[in-house]
């Protein structure tokens, strides 16, 4: 039987196996791994905190700030802060002294007392970081709910809305009822124009018919708030009279959209300021009401009766809430 021959094939060289690849590449990574290392002993050396983040700051009355760090601080001493109010950025405010507390958090205390309720901003030199220091979503509600009902109520301090003041704040119960009614359309038509400013105006860039817009809202809802009240309230309804109507020009229910819409506030900031408006105006109808009560069992003078002495009685109020006017509830 003949024998099977090969065809004949150039030589080649041969590859190189697993054993030899991994000695010439443990040179390169054994270099590559001392120059790492002699990187990161070079960034500890130098005291370099790349990792290092400011996770919260918060307000601590009277005059304190607490920070809480992803890492501990190396540099704490009080030139490594600098302390502002978002009203006046270039005048910082001093830091007298810096204390570490428990884990990665450090204490700042400040030179003067601060509010739970101001925009801070704060920067750190060493390792740059920077950050804004809010209030807190309630304390934020909390003061502009009590802000827009007591310091800055808008019949005592902006005489706003003064036809319906004292058209309905003659009996007690008409105004009770009339301050019910305007704080629900208040909130309403705050929110609802919110929606319509936020989502369709600014996004059609169509802000310049704000006013039509939240006029027309207003109607709406004062329409639909007088055919309801006209079929369930006859009595309610023909008490307000006219007033009822006159909601939808109401220098009040027309200025809290037009001011949230200014101040780009949020869905629970118009809530708060659309609450804390109604609720101001219905507390002056009350105290009103129960004024002009008493003044019809008093003996005025005639010059004074009616309008005069509701005048005077206005005033007389609205002296008595200028003593809220720099009230801070969180200080």
């Amino acid at each position: 039987m003949a024998s099977r021959l090969r065809p004949w094939m150039p030589c080649r060289p041969g590859r190189p196996g697993a054993a030899t690849r991994a000695a010439r590449t443990a040179p390169a990574a054994l270099s590559l791994a001392v120059l790492l290392a002699a990187a990161l002993a070079v960034l500890a050396a130098a005291g370099v905190q790349a990792d290092t983040r400011l996770l919260s700051a918060r307000v601590v009355t009277p005059d304190r700030l607490a920070l809480r760090f992803s890492a501990p601080l190396e540099r704490t001493d009080p030139a490594n802060f600098r302390f502002t109010t978002a009203q006046a950025p270039d005048v910082p405010i001093a830091v007298t002294a810096v204390r570490r507390a428990a884990g990665d958090r450090v204490v700042l205390t400040l030179g003067q007392k601060l509010s739970g309720s101001e925009h801070y901003r704060l920067e750190i030199a060493d390792p740059p970081l920077s950050r804004d220091v809010r209030p807190s979503t309630w304390a934020l509600l909390i003061t502009v709910l009590l802000s827009s009902a007591l310091i800055n109520n808008f019949v005592f301090t902006r005489y706003l809305g003064l036809c319906i003041f004292f058209g309905v704040s003659k009996k007690r119960d008409t105004s009770l009822g009339m301050g019910a009614t305007f704080t629900m359309v208040m909130v309403f038509t705050g929110m609802v124009s919110w929606a319509i400013d936020s989502f369709v105006l600014r996004l059609l860039h169509l802000s310049f018919l704000q006013i039509l817009v939240f006029i027309g809202t207003v109607a709406f809802v004062v329409q639909f708030l007088d055919t309801m009240l006209r079929k369930t309230h006859p009595g309610l309804h023909k008490r307000f009279g006219i007033y009822l109507m006159l909601i939808t020009t109401n220098c009040i229910i027309l200025a809290v959209p037009l001011l949230n819409a200014q101040g780009s506030a949020g869905p629970l900031e118009s809530f708060a300021l659309a609450l804390g408006s109604g609720g101001g105006f219905a507390l002056a109808l009350f105290l009103m009401s129960c004024a002009r009560e008493r003044t019809e069992l008093a003996r005025v003078p005639a010059p004074f009766q009616g309008l005069p002495i509701a005048f005077a009685l206005a005033g007389l109020f609205a002296l008595a809430f200028m003593g809220f006017s720099g009230l801070d509830f969180f200080r």
